[in-house]
């Protein structure tokens, strides 16, 4: 086959395309930290940063859940708190006045009192975390006690988020193991055997009292179990998180140390590759007749 002139300066200047675009390359890689920047330029790197992307972004929103969880359950511990400390100030209350030696005028007094503690059991009932009620099931948006004396609307429905897939957890109380219409009841009951310093039926009540007692206990044991759960649950997505993002570097950083010296030889190779082609395209017969 006749090489001709043309022919070999056609082929320099090719290699010379293709020597740009691997400087080009590594440029950008130098600049982007970045293994490719297009998908054309690796389709099956680009497909598997699709899919580990999605995957680390389902993982930042369970940890975004995760707060959602911890702000629930916590409120929601506080407010039984401060609930059983109030049902334990009234049952202090009834025990000093169910005897006989006690005036009406100090009935009467621990009568108010009751009423007080009743009142702040209603707004704790009623506590909003966000604008929304953390007693009262599904139904955020409505209070679940009204009135005076008390009346107890109740929603009873689970209120879930998910944290991890396919997994949700239950991050309120069951309201009426707790703040039920029994409850105010039972307070109410004794707030008017007081103020009518009436003792018969004190007794009876007291028993009442130490039954929604212990439900309160056990409704706090639960929402502790669960609060459990959901810190072993965190500890897992945080260790996904780590993989995840672990994952989807070694499939798309490029090796800063690699690339250097990929460009530092394609530098190289560039530099003899116009110098050889200084050689090989010599000037012609127009040239000289210029």
């Amino acid at each position: 086959m006749r090489v001709t002139q043309s022919m070999l300066a056609q082929n320099s200047l090719r290699h010379l395309s293709k020597s740009y675009e691997l400087l080009g390359k590594y440029q950008d890689q130098m600049l982007t930290g970045k293994k490719i920047n297009r998908p054309s330029q690796d389709p099956v790197v680009a497909m598997k940063g699709l899919y580990y992307r999605t995957n680390l972004k389902e993982v930042e929103q369970y940890k975004r859940n995760l707060s959602e969880a911890y702000l629930w359950i916590e409120n929601s511990e506080a407010g039984l708190e401060q609930a059983n400390q109030g049902l334990q100030r009234i049952r202090e209350l009834l025990i000093r006045t169910k005897n006989d030696t006690n005036s009406e005028d100090e009935r009467d007094a621990v009568a108010r009192e009751l009423k007080q503690i009743k009142d702040d059991l209603v707004a704790v009932a009623n506590t909003q975390v966000a604008g929304r009620y953390i007693f009262n099931g599904t139904k955020t948006d409505s209070a679940p006690v009204s009135g005076d004396p008390p009346v107890v609307n109740n929603n009873n429905e689970p209120f879930k988020i998910e944290l991890s897939k396919n997994i949700q957890i239950q991050v309120n109380i069951t309201p009426d193991n707790v703040f039920n219409q029994a409850l105010f009841d039972t307070i109410q009951d004794i707030q008017n055997a007081l103020e009518n310093n009436d003792t018969t039926n004190l007794d009876n009540l007291l028993g009442q009292l130490d039954d929604h007692i212990n439900a309160l206990s056990a409704e706090r044991a639960e929402l502790g179990a669960r609060y459990n759960r959901i810190e072993q649950m965190e500890n897992r997505i945080g260790q996904q998180e780590v993989i995840s993002t672990k994952i989807l570097s070694d499939n798309e950083d490029a090796d800063i140390e690699r690339v250097i010296i990929d460009l530092k030889e394609q530098e190289s190779a560039h530099r003899a590759a116009l110098a050889v082609s200084a050689r090989i395209i010599q000037p012609n017969l127009v040239d000289f007749l210029r």
